[in-house]
């Protein structure tokens, strides 16, 4: 049993994050994923939710029946600057407040830091979930650690490890199927990675993305060549390069049972559209 969720990206432009769950209500979905926006956390900054707006969101809970089935925040909590990194935490101690509030037990996040310093922003990943350790086991929270395109860590093989170096029970994987080919370096064996984090595997994002390393890298043209970027989609299903008989063969194959989050981005005028057929295409997937 799959707990399908939606990631709101696409309407935080056009209405408030309470609205967000009426909207996923009226599109059929049962959980939301709140990713960053301004109005609660935004990337790397303190979240600014206060009694009011927890107030209005549990409201909101009851009155749609959606349930905020995780949070999905970015703190900088790996940056090498020691004020930078203490100033992530507590924005982390912020959030965990406020996800106890909320009900929400689970959190999706990034490792962030810089690829260029992959080696001291691994220390100081380790060094954050030392101090937050005690936080998440006080509420009773788990955590779901994604690789991102210029995290200090980008492939799949790497996190995992990282994820299970740190050998806490509640500290979870979480797969982004739009990151397939950054997460593989271009090779796009979704099943492999898939099937290798089973025993950690708590979520999956679901969006589709074109393989960036495909022909001789010219999928896409940065300029100028070799510049320290990265590239990637989130589109619907069908707009990308993403083996998804695989990835769902796959997630069959090892019984998954966590949250499966659209989030498809970018999309703003056919959001509604896009949004509906992803759900209708996961519930033919995972039916019941």
């Amino acid at each position: 049993m799959v707990d399908i969720a939606l990631d709101p990206n696409m309407y935080y432009s056009s209405m408030s994050t309470v609205g967000t769950l009426h909207r996923a209500a009226d599109l059929g979905f049962r959980f939301v994923e709140l990713s960053p926006n301004t109005e609660f956390h935004f990337w790397h900054r303190y979240p600014k939710a206060d009694d009011e707006f927890v107030a209005e969101l549990n409201r909101a809970q009851s009155e749609t029946g959606v349930r905020i089935r995780t949070l999905n925040p970015v703190f900088n909590w790996s940056s090498v600057d020691e004020q930078e990194r203490c100033a992530q935490v507590r924005n982390w101690r912020r959030l965990l407040e406020v996800a106890d509030q909320l009900d929400v037990r689970e959190i999706t996040s990034e490792f962030s830091g810089d690829p260029n310093t992959p080696r001291a922003c691994e220390h100081q990943w380790y060094r954050s979930i030392d101090e937050l350790a005690p936080v998440f086991e006080r509420y009773g929270i788990r955590l779901n650690m994604e690789a991102h395109p210029y995290d200090f860590v980008e492939r799949h093989d790497d996190a995992y490890q990282i994820v299970r170096g740190a050998n806490l029970p509640w500290l979870g994987y979480e797969y982004c199927c739009p990151h397939t080919f950054h997460l593989s370096d271009g090779l796009g064996d979704a099943g492999r990675m898939i099937r290798s984090a089973a025993p950690k595997l708590r979520e999956v994002h679901i969006a589709d993305a074109y393989n960036h390393k495909a022909n001789d890298g010219n999928r896409y043209i940065l300029n100028p060549p070799g510049v320290d970027a990265r590239v990637h989609q989130h589109n619907e299903i069908g707009q990308g390069e993403v083996p998804w008989d695989e990835v769902f063969q796959a997630l069959r194959d090892i019984g998954f049972s966590g949250v499966l989050s659209v989030c498809v981005f970018g999309w703003h005028e056919h959001a509604d559209e896009i949004n509906r057929r992803m759900l209708d295409r996961l519930t033919a997937e995972f039916p019941g």
